[in-house]
């Protein structure tokens, strides 16, 4: 031990003689949990999204070290064959370099515009000589299909060593997921760019070839130099997501039009009455016949001595109003999932490791304590089936809603038989 502390010495002494700054030597003598998510030449990170109409257009995100200066993205329509990139278009990409708390890095993104619907394409991202694998997505379709995705609560703790299972369990699950919905808290602290690079590193190729729709959580922001609430710099620098939100709130609050549901992000955390109204026209302008919303905060909270007053009575009568059928948050660290015959159906749920006590409620349907889950859910015409799985595989919780013409939504309990609540 006292050889390896002597070395360590003398690499330090060896760096400040030589002119490397403090910050460059912690870096250089930085630990190897670390040191694997220092960028390099090689794109990483790499962020399957959207911007726009997902039928049409798909954007990507990745990462480099700052020596890389002109990076593109090249997409074709996916073959069999392995002779892809003669058959490709080539698109520059923008790029924007992001201080973090350890380096700095070069984010680059790219939208891939005027896509074929419902249409297979492959795409790798580089500099011309140093390239991604080939990945591969499917543009939306352009009218009401049949799809089903993945919702994630708070991953936020632990993320590399029990987080990542989850993740697999759910594309296990859902193969074919169409994209992944987070409700917040990806990260246990926004400006520690280790945390998001063990998240990053879970999600790997499913990140790449599966749309990610975020929603942010209170452990993405943090004080600024003037003690101001600020969402960290890596949201944007790393997820290319729509600026159909309030202004202000560009990427934060937004909304996509997928296959006939109209999907909703909402930033719980700030801005809360600039967003109401902008709800409720998003809500009253919607053509679709399916609405979700997705958030951090609860409208009704299942964790023991929480409550968000302000954020129910700013929100709640807007989503009773249009009838919202589904919920999804995050933020208590449990499962609970109401019930309420002909109105919105609330579902709180947590995927990562930190876990808080229950409060039994009579609005819950459902619940649990200590246990890890992912959600899948699926629309198909007139119904929506929703189940709760276990980081382990095993059915938990569902349901299934059924649309009645100009009436509410018929609730159908799907509750696995002989599995009984789980509480501490």
């Amino acid at each position: 031990m006292r050889r390896m502390r002597d070395s360590l010495l003398l690499s330090v002494l060896v760096l400040l003689l030589a002119g490397v700054s403090w910050t460059q030597t912690q870096q250089a003598a930085a630990a190897p949990e670390v040191e694997m998510h220092r960028p390099g030449v090689m794109p990483d990170r790499i962020v399957l999204s959207w911007t726009g109409d997902p039928a049409r257009s798909h954007a990507v995100t990745w990462r480099t070290d700052t020596s890389v200066t002109r990076a593109v993205a090249q997409i074709g329509i996916a073959r069999p064959g392995p002779k892809l990139a003669p058959q490709t278009q080539t698109v520059p990409a923008a790029t924007t370099s992001l201080v973090t708390d350890l380096w700095t890095a070069n984010y680059h993104s790219v939208t891939f515009r005027k896509l074929t619907p419902d249409t297979l394409y492959a795409y790798r991202v580089g500099d011309g000589s140093h390239w991604s694998e080939w990945l591969q997505f499917r543009a939306a379709s352009d009218r009401p299909q049949p799809f089903s995705f993945i919702y994630f609560g708070d991953v936020q703790s632990e993320i590399r060593p029990l987080w990542s299972r989850v993740l697999r369990g759910a594309i296990q699950a859902a193969p074919r997921a169409s994209f992944l919905a987070f409700g917040g808290d990806l990260v246990n602290h926004g400006a520690n760019d280790a945390e998001w690079g063990e998240l990053f590193g879970a999600g790997g190729w499913v990140f790449g070839s599966i749309p990610v729709v975020p929603a942010p959580g209170n452990h993405e922001y943090g004080k600024d130099k003037t003690g101001r609430s600020t969402l960290t710099r890596h949201w944007r620098a790393q997820f290319a997501l729509p600026e159909n939100g309030p202004r202000g709130l560009e990427e934060y609050a937004y909304y996509v039009d997928y296959q006939g549901v109209r999907i909703i992000s909402l930033d719980s955390v700030e801005m809360v009455t600039e967003q109401t109204a902008w709800l409720d026209k998003v809500l009253s302008n919607n053509p679709n016949r399916w609405t979700i919303a997705i958030f951090h905060y609860p409208i009704f909270s299942p964790a023991k001595g929480r409550d968000n007053p302000g954020l129910r009575a700013a929100w709640k009568p807007v989503l009773d109003k249009h009838r919202v059928d589904l919920v999804l948050t995050g933020h208590d660290h449990t499962y609970a999932r109401s019930a309420l015959e002909g109105a919105t159906i609330y579902v709180t749920s947590v995927s990562g490791a930190k876990m808080y006590g229950l409060e039994r409620e009579p609005w819950m349907r459902r619940a649990a304590e200590d246990t890890q889950l992912f959600q899948v859910i699926t629309i198909d015409s007139d119904a929506l089936a929703f189940e709760a799985r276990t980081a382990t595989g095993e059915l938990y919780d569902a349901f299934e809603l059924r649309k009645q013409r100009g009436k509410p939504n018929v609730l159908v309990d799907q509750i696995p038989a002989g599995i009984a609540e789980r509480r501490r």
